[in-house]
């Protein structure tokens, strides 16, 4: 099992004409983990990005650690190497470092003609997100009658294959974990959970049950979103501490997670905010800090994933 580079970069709302251009920049600032996912609709870009500097011989493939997301419509195990495949070929690589269930819940599969046409990139390129959501007639999302276990079987057999070299899940809750890890016959662990994670949603209960588990923690959306119309950002609490040791905001919310042993994917395509997203290796927050940090937590969920409240996976109904 490999180890996941502390800090990566989230491709996540980055519009395919400028992701290629961050990854670059990444890259040359000294990131070696990018995390994608073909939900995104820009693997592609990203792929090329990685390519460019490979090729310049900036960076080896074996130095990077490259994520990527299964989509929900490919949850039937007939599909998931058919879903891997797509990725791959889009990113341009002949494996992954770490290939994770975007979510617990799977998603009515898309017309098989369509799955067909996958393998001709360019018909799925010029169709982005047709059939990702496939929604009833109330805009709710039609469900398949999936089970996570069994898409989990046809993960492993990715490693088995070796088109990936770890797999992993994002957006499980405490039962669902646990759930997972209980499998019989399970032959590959979940390397990491990535879940939504800041001081408005800090976590605790979830890190503490995966951590226990020795399942790494993974947050996306570090840098948190408004609460009672406060940019975590621009919190006072934040904006003092980071104050005291000369940082930025979004450094001291990276810095926290770091200190918590998570793993964390900040996204930007600004290259400041690239650069300065890593620069934070050079300092530490006090005890005082963290539990000051800690004490903002609202248990704000920004991804809500509101069509999917009616799906027997759905993972936020209980508490972690």
């Amino acid at each position: 099992m490999g180890d996941i580079p502390a800090v990566g970069l989230s491709s996540w709302k980055a519009s395919p004409g400028k992701v290629t251009e961050a990854v670059k920049e990444a890259i040359d600032t000294g990131y070696r983990h990018f995390d994608c996912a073909y939900f995104y609709h820009n693997e592609r870009e990203v792929g090329a990005g990685i390519r460019c500097k490979i090729k310049e011989g900036a960076v080896r493939r074996e130095d990077l650690f490259i994520a990527t997301k299964l989509w929900c419509t490919c949850h039937k195990k007939s599909l998931v190497e058919t879903a891997c495949r797509r990725s791959l070929k889009a990113l341009k690589l002949n494996y992954l470092d770490l290939y994770l269930i975007h979510w617990p819940m799977g998603f009515k599969p898309p017309h098989p003609e369509w799955i067909m046409s996958c393998s001709e990139l360019s018909f799925c390129l010029s169709h982005p997100r047709v059939q990702d959501l496939p929604l009833d007639e109330s805009n709710m999302v039609i469900p398949s009658d999936t089970d996570f276990l069994d898409t989990w079987e046809a993960m492993e057999d990715l490693v088995i294959t070796g088109l990936v070299k770890n797999i992993g899940v994002s957006n499980f809750n405490h039962e669902q974990l646990e759930r997972l890890l209980n499998k019989p016959g399970l032959r590959f662990k979940p390397l990491t959970n990535q879940i939504e994670c800041h001081p408005y949603l800090t976590q605790k209960n979830l890190i503490s049950f995966c951590q226990s588990r020795d399942v790494s923690v993974t947050a996306y959306r570090p840098l948190g979103g408004s609460c009672e119309g406060v940019d975590l950002i621009d919190n006072p609490v934040i904006q003092r501490i980071a104050k005291e040791h000369g940082k930025s905001p979004a450094q001291i919310l990276i810095r926290f997670q770091i200190q918590r042993n998570v793993i964390v994917i900040p996204g930007s395509i600004t290259p400041s905010h690239i650069k300065e997203n890593i620069q934070v290796f050079d300092f530490e927050l006090t005890q005082h800090d963290m539990d000051n940090i800690l004490s903002l937590n609202r248990n704000l969920r920004l991804a809500t994933f509101p069509i999917t409240k009616n799906h027997k996976d759905y993972p936020f109904h209980i508490e972690y």
